[in-house]
């Protein structure tokens, strides 16, 4: 079974956001020409799963930061939590775009082809949340909510004018996650009771959902809303009882 033709004619913007693993699905087929120039950036948030070397910026010690890390593929460390690529970077070589560089100490003039904000360790809940709860202890406070806070202040620099907004929306593939598991490993680290554990779910939800609203509200100006997002925020929102 050949991958759908995202090329198609649509009504509605060209933008999924794929979430962890599922993603990689995509890759066990081969790409087809007429997916060339379908995306023309990627706009990724996340953890290590999609961290490419903004950790090493902000923590150069960090140990993705030195060899072994990065001899497989790229003969040298880039800050991947992996000897050689990750799942964006396959993403990314099947849409025939180059590699998501990291915001940080990243050239503005490479993010007009994507941008990567994941940052290895990074929570979903808000790094002062955590603290609150006992969880004082977390490698980056670079939570999602930061992530989300960079994309804002970086996107006049993307497209200054409605039209290159418009464009550069409907042609961008936005990545969020795998996000979540963190807040969840530094509990599990401290040794927290499951109880303790298990009040984090809400939170991590929440975090979640807020992010997919603050995307959605930030594109909504530029693109049509992406109905299927739309409709699941407003089903369970609010509500933690269906989390």
């Amino acid at each position: 079974m050949a991958p759908p033709n995202c090329c198609s004619p649509s009504p509605l913007p060209l933008i999924r956001f794929l979430v962890g693993i599922l993603s990689a699905v995509l890759l066990t087929f081969p790409r087809p020409a007429s997916t060339a120039g379908c995306f023309k950036s990627v706009i990724s948030f996340g953890d290590s799963i999609a961290d490419t070397g903004n950790f090493c910026k902000l923590t150069p010690a960090g140990s993705m930061c030195s060899p072994p890390y990065g001899e497989t593929f790229f003969h040298r460390p880039t800050g991947r939590s992996s000897d050689g690529r990750l799942i964006i970077d396959f993403i990314a070589e099947y849409l025939g775009l180059p590699f998501v560089p990291p915001y940080y100490g990243g050239n503005q003039t490479e993010f007009g082809k994507g941008v990567n904000f994941a940052v290895v360790g990074a929570t979903a809940v808000a790094s002062d949340v955590l603290v609150n709860r006992g969880i004082g202890y977390m490698a980056t406070n670079v939570s999602l909510g930061v992530q989300l806070e960079l994309f804002k202040k970086l996107l006049p620099s993307l497209c200054g004018s409605s039209d290159g907004c418009s464009n550069l929306f409907n042609t961008s593939l936005f990545l969020l996650g795998e996000i979540g598991g963190n807040d969840y490993n530094y509990a599990l680290g401290l040794k927290m009771t499951t109880a303790r554990i298990q009040e984090l779910v809400p939170l991590v939800v929440n975090s979640i959902g807020s992010a997919l609203q603050v995307i959605n509200q930030s594109i909504n100006p530029y693109t049509s809303p992406i109905s299927p997002v739309s409709e699941t925020l407003f089903f369970f929102s609010g509500n933690e009882t269906r989390h």
